[in-house]
């Protein structure tokens, strides 16, 4: 069902995103990059300021500070941002041969060197970071799949906005979702134990800080490689689970 919104969402800012000028295209892409500011922002700070309430307490901060620092250096040495350019070039040469992505002004490079590889990264993180990504996706794997159908309503929408900027990227972000929230799913009975709420906060004050970068890049203010940060999240998971 998540899926399938996401491809009918991109679908259709694909097909009216070419309506649009490219003022009004560059007046939309402000306005995604401050929502998506104002998301990353909120998510951080909710899951940091409920994440001080566990027994992390005051060290809620350098879980946070320490995982990004962490997951950044390992993210460099590994070349994780290296290797998502890579990925996102080979799906555009095989999206390209299909006639509903073929390339147009939303998924071609900009003055600022947008192209499909940075819709992909970030409709990713904003469809595959937050807690009704694992939390639904857990309560689907358990039989309740009403809060994933809320998810894909909301990332259907957002896919819309996002197509008639970054483009076919938007639409490839499907393949992380499909792997992320249906293993979460399969695996509903056997990670649940260790889903508890210091790691699903924790897992949303990294994955909010990530998201506020990449609000901080549409925005033209800074680009931070948010893509070699991904492991924080992780990291930040599994001390939240140890020690919280």
């Amino acid at each position: 069902m998540n899926v399938a919104a996401i491809i009918a969402g991109t679908a259709v800012g694909l097909i009216f995103g070419g309506l649009i000028s490219e003022k009004l295209r560059e007046i939309a892409f402000k306005g995604i990059g401050l929502a998506v500011l104002v998301i990353g922002i909120s998510m951080s700070l909710g899951g940091l300021s409920t994440l001080g309430d566990s027994k992390l307490g005051e060290f809620a901060p350098l879980v946070l500070v320490g995982s990004l620092v962490v997951g950044g250096i390992l993210g460099e040495l590994v070349g994780i941002e290296r290797g998502l350019e890579r990925l996102g070039h080979f799906l555009q040469e095989k999206t390209y041969k299909i006639k509903m992505f073929a390339p147009g002004p939303a998924d071609q490079p900009d003055a600022k060197g947008h192209t499909i590889v940075e819709g992909f990264v970030t409709a990713s993180l904003l469809f595959c970071v937050g807690a009704m990504t694992i939390l639904g996706s857990i309560e689907s794997g358990l039989g309740d799949p009403s809060l994933l159908y809320l998810k894909s309503l909301l990332d259907g929408v957002a896919a819309i906005a996002l197509a008639t900027t970054f483009g076919a990227g938007v639409g490839l972000s499907v393949l992380p979702v499909l792997v992320i929230q249906g293993g979460i799913a399969l695996a509903a009975t056997t990670v649940q134990p260790f889903m508890t709420p210091p790691v699903i906060h924790a897992l949303q004050a990294v994955g909010g800080a990530l998201i506020l970068a990449i609000g901080l890049d549409l925005t033209d203010i800074k680009r931070l490689p948010y893509g070699n940060m991904l492991p924080g999240v992780f990291i930040a998971a599994l001390i939240a689970g140890i020690w919280g």
